[in-house]
C-alpha cells in the first residue's frame, strides 16, 4: 500500500491542527509507504524533527499564501481570534496548493503508483478538495471537524472572538469544488456529531465517524499518583474568550473548600491580564498559579502531577487537550457540548450543562468540590479515562484503523470500518 498524503498544515512545533496533521502522517508512515505533500513553510521544523518513515515533498505556494496570510492577520487583528475569517482567506491559497500537487503527481497517479490519496489537513469542511474529482485512485477526505454553533447564551464571547463572519459560514457550500468534493470522495472521515450533521445526506454511506484528536503515549501516559490531601486542578489551553479560563478561577474565588487545593492554568493569550486581575481581586495568589505557555512535553508532565482537569470551554470542536488529560489519568470536568461531550461520560469524568456564565461557574464549582472531596473517585475516573484514551486515540491505534479504511476504499475489505468498535 502506497498512500499520497495531502497535509498542507503539518508541523511538529505549531499547536492544534498543524501538530495533529504531523503526528497523524508520522503514525501512518510507520505502517505503509507514505509520501507526505505539505507547504514549504513547514520545511525547517519537519527536517529538524523528521517525519517517521515518510517521504516528504514541499510545495511552495507563498506567492499566493504569503500575502493572503498577512492580509488575514491584519483583518483579524492578530492570530488568536476570528478563525472563520481565517478559513475564508485560506480558500484561494489552498486551491492553489492542490493544483500544484496535481501538476506534480498527475502522471504518477494515472500510472497507478499510488493506491490511495488522503487529504488529512486542512480539517475544516469549508475548504474543498479538487483532488477528490481529479484523482484516478480512491480518495479519502478528513478527518473533518466543524459546524459547532455558538451557544446562544454566549453572544458576548462570540463578539470578543470577532466571529462576525460565522453568520456567513454556510456560504461555503456554494463555492467552486464544494459539490465535487463530497460527490467524488470515496470515504469521508468526520469528527463528532456536529460535523456529521453538516455533511450532505448522500454522503452517509461513505462517511465514518472518526475524531481527529489523538495522543502520543510517550508524552501523555499514566503515572503512579500518591495519595495526598491537597489536590491539583489543572486548566490547559489558549487563554481566549470562548475557552472561559476565568470559570475555574471564579469557582476557586467562591469556594473556601477549593482554596485548600490549588489551580494551575497553563497557556497564554488575550485573557491573561483579566485572569491576573481576578486572582489579585480575590487574593488567590496562594492557590492559583498562571504557568504560561509551554511545550507539549511540559504539559504532559504537569498533567501527570495534577489530579483533576478543568476545561470550561463552551465551543470546543475536538478538544485534543481533553484526550491528553484522559491519557494521563486525570478526572475531567467539561461542558456538555461539542467534542468534550463525546469524549467524557460518567465513567471518565463529569459533564456540566451548558449555561450562562454565572450558572456555569456554580456548576463547575460544585463538580470540582465534589471530586476534591472524593480522591478515590478521582482515581477511578482517571484510570477509566486512561484506558479509553489509549484504546481509541493513540496515534498508532488511529493509524491501524486508517489502514482498514484504505483497504475498504481499495476493495480489499468488504465491511465498512467502525472507529468505535
Amino acid at each position: 500500500m502506497h498512500a499520497l498524503i495531502l497535509a498542507e498544515d503539518c508541523n511538529p512545533d505549531w499547536p492544534s491542527l498543524p501538530v495533529v496533521g504531523y503526528k497523524y502522517a508520522k503514525a501512518l508512515s510507520e505502517h505503509i509507504d507514505v509520501t507526505v505533500v505539505t507547504q514549504i513553510r513547514n520545511r525547517q521544523n519537519i527536517e529538524r524533527e523528521g517525519l517517521g518513515q515518510a517521504k516528504v515533498v514541499y510545495i511552495d505556494t507563498e506567492v499566493v499564501a504569503g500575502p493572503l496570510h498577512k492580509l488575514a492577520i491584519a483583518l483579524r487583528g492578530g492570530q488568536d481570534v476570528s478563525w472563520t475569517l481565517q478559513m475564508a482567506m485560506n480558500y484561494p491559497s489552498y486551491l492553489f496548493f492542490e493544483w500544484k500537487v496535481w501538476q506534480r503527481y498527475k502522471a504518477d497517479l494515472q500510472q497507478g503508483k499510488y493506491d490511495v490519496v488522503h487529504r488529512i489537513t486542512p480539517m475544516t469542511p469549508t475548504l474543498p478538495s479538487p483532488m477528490a474529482a481529479w484523482s484516478p485512485v480512491p480518495f479519502v477526505l478528513g478527518p473533518l471537524n466543524g459546524n459547532l454553533p455558538w451557544p446562544s447564551c454566549y453572544t458576548s464571547r462570540q463578539k470578543s472572538e470577532r466571529e462576525w463572519m460565522s453568520h456567513l459560514r454556510f456560504g461555503y457550500k456554494h463555492l467552486p469544488y464544494h459539490a465535487s468534493t463530497y460527490e467524488q470522495s470515496d470515504c469521508i472521515l468526520a469528527a463528532f456529531d456536529h460535523t456529521l450533521s453538516d455533511l450532505p445526506k448522500f454522503t452517509q454511506p461513505a462517511t465514518i465517524n472518526y475524531p481527529e484528536v489523538g495522543i502520543d503515549p510517550e508524552l501523555f501516559h499514566l503515572p503512579e499518583r500518591e495519595t495526598k490531601e491537597r489536590l491539583t486542578i489543572l486548566y490547559a489551553g489558549r487563554l481566549v474568550p470562548y475557552k472561559l479560563p476565568d470559570v475555574a478561577v471564579r469557582a476557586f474565588a467562591n469556594s473556601p473548600a477549593l482554596q485548600k487545593h490549588r489551580l494551575q492554568i497553563v497557556g497564554d493569550g488575550p485573557e491573561r491580564s483579566a485572569l491576573e486581575q481576578l486572582i489579585a481581586e480575590h487574593g488567590l495568589e496562594h492557590c492559583v498559579e498562571l504557568v504560561g505557555r509551554t511545550n507539549q512535553a511540559r504539559v504532559g508532565e504537569l498533567m501527570r502531577q495534577a489530579d483533576i482537569f478543568a476545561f470550561p470551554s463552551i465551543r470546543e470542536l475536538g478538544a485534543g487537550v481533553v484526550v491528553e488529560a484522559m491519557a494521563c489519568g486525570m478526572a475531567c470536568v467539561v461542558v456538555d457540548y461539542g467534542g468534550p461531550a463525546t469524549l467524557i461520560d460518567e465513567t471518565r469524568g463529569v459533564k456540566v450543562p451548558m449555561a450562562p456564565l454565572g450558572e456555569l461557574v456554580v456548576s463547575f464549582q460544585s463538580a470540582l468540590e465534589s471530586l476534591a472531596a472524593a480522591p478515590e473517585r478521582v482515581r477511578q475516573l482517571g484510570q477509566t479515562a486512561h484506558k479509553h484514551a489509549l484504546h481509541h486515540y493513540s496515534w498508532d491505534a488511529k493509524a491501524r484503523k486508517t489502514l482498514e479504511i484504505y483497504d475498504w476504499v481499495s476493495g480489499k475489505r468488504d465491511a465498512k470500518p467502525d472507529f468505535w468498535s
